[in-house]
C-alpha cells in the first residue's frame, strides 16, 4: 500500500463519489479471475485493490469526523501493525 496513492484516492472520493471506487473494485476483482494473467499482473491489480480499499477505509474515518492526516496515519499504523504480527 502506498500512502500517497491512498491520499489521492481519498481526495477523488471527496471530489466525486465513493461509488466510482466501489465499481472499479468490482471490475478489478473480476479481472483477477482471468486465467491467463501473469503473476506480475495479478500483483499490480492486487496493489490497486489494496489501495482502493484503504482509501475507502480512510474516507469512512473522515466521514466519522477524523481529520484526513490523522485518518491516514491511523490506517497505516493498523496496516503496519497487522504485518508485524
Amino acid at each position: 500500500m502506498k500512502l500517497p496513492v491512498i491520499k489521492h484516492l481519498t481526495q477523488f472520493i471527496e471530489d466525486n463519489d465513493e461509488d466510482y471506487i466501489v465499481e472499479t473494485l468490482e471490475t478489478l476483482e473480476a479481472l483477477t479471475e482471468v486465467p491467463s494473467l501473469k503473476d506480475e499482473e495479478l500483483d499490480v491489480i492486487g496493489e490497486l485493490i489494496s489501495n482502493m480499499y484503504g482509501a475507502l477505509e480512510v474516507h469512512k474515518m473522515m466521514k466519522d469526523g477524523t481529520p484526513q492526516k490523522e485518518a491516514l496515519n491511523s490506517f497505516m499504523k493498523r496496516v503496519l501493525g497487522s504485518i508485524d504480527t
